[in-house]
């Protein structure tokens, strides 16, 4: 599972898709903590914080915006050096000051 193969990190933050006990336990297995927001309709609601939750959010919309550059959306490079190249100048086109 992609869990297994997560590098070491003291918090995970993940979206409400991905609150459940099973996966809960298996975050707090590795030694991380979970900070997941709670679906609506947990009769227990575990702590959350809406602070760090704010930077899963960031890279998200970062995420969104390159994706908007329809070659990095659907990736036609085939080598990874190309993708990463076209990435980067999503990126760059994209943040520019």
């Amino acid at each position: 599972m992609l869990l297994e193969r997560s590098p070491r990190c003291r918090i995970l933050l993940a979206d409400k898709g991905y609150d459940s006990d099973a996966i809960r336990r298996q975050i707090e297995a590795t030694g991380a903590a979970p900070n997941i927001p709670p679906k609506s309709n947990r009769r227990w609601k575990p702590c959350f914080s809406p602070v760090l939750y704010k930077g899963r959010n960031a890279i998200e919309r970062m995420f969104g915006r390159i994706k908007d550059f329809r070659r990095v959306a659907t990736r036609y490079d085939r080598l990874a050096t190309n993708y990463l190249a076209a990435v980067s100048i999503a990126a760059t086109v994209s943040y520019w000051l």
